[in-house]
């Protein structure tokens, strides 16, 4: 109980500071994310957060909003950007979710925040997740792999959420750095992952 309120506290004050350091940063990526890809700026998403509640998260748009002869949105293979593929490869799309931390909707360190269309394809296992805000930094960083399959994703997710301590959260942050590494060596910023429904129904 006293880690989750440290945590909080935690994540407040190093968002906040953050964001306060980086703020020429952002607004230079504003603008290149208008020159390059147009507006709006930011692409806000519903997604199921701790406790299976949902919040708006928000992120620097990589892709645009192109569609096909019937209004319907193109795949998100044929929409992603060389300049969106480079913000995702960095991980520098994922700087808005700052205010989500500091609104209470994120944390620094916990499970990927994903859309609530996933819901229904947890096992009672993998539930486990969502008793602990979704984070910025996942606890699958800590795997050797730059790309990680949905299985091995919320099996780190689970063990997280049922072993929170600082020891845990001091090793991912420690591997941070070295997996943004890993995602650049690997093309990260031009992967698309099958969507998990898709990924769990062709399994069936």
């Amino acid at each position: 109980m006293f880690f989750r309120f440290f945590k909080r506290l935690f994540d407040i004050f190093s968002a906040s500071l953050l964001l306060l350091i980086i703020s020429p940063l952002f607004i230079l990526l504003i603008i290149l994310v208008k020159f390059n890809i147009g507006s709006p700026v930011f692409f806000t998403q519903e997604r199921t957060g701790m406790h299976q509640k949902r919040f708006k998260l928000i992120k620097f748009r990589t892709m645009t909003n192109e569609k096909d002869e019937n209004g319907n949105l193109l795949p998100d293979e044929n929409r992603q950007t060389k300049f969106g593929g480079l913000l995702r490869s960095s991980s520098l799309d994922e700087l808005p979710e700052l205010f989500c931390i500091i609104k209470g909707d994120m944390s620094v360190i916990g499970p990927r925040p994903l859309p609530p269309i996933y819901d229904a394809y947890y096992t009672k296992e993998e539930l486990k997740r969502f008793e602990v805000r979704g984070g910025l930094i996942p606890p699958d960083s800590i795997d050797s792999s730059a790309v990680i399959s949905w299985d091995k994703q919320f099996e780190y997710e689970a063990n997280y959420a049922k072993n929170l301590s600082f020891k845990n959260d001091l090793n991912i942050f420690l591997n941070v750095f070295r997996i943004i590494f890993q995602r650049n060596k690997t093309d990260y910023g031009d992967f698309i992952r099958e969507p998990l429904n898709k990924e769990r129904e062709r399994r069936v």
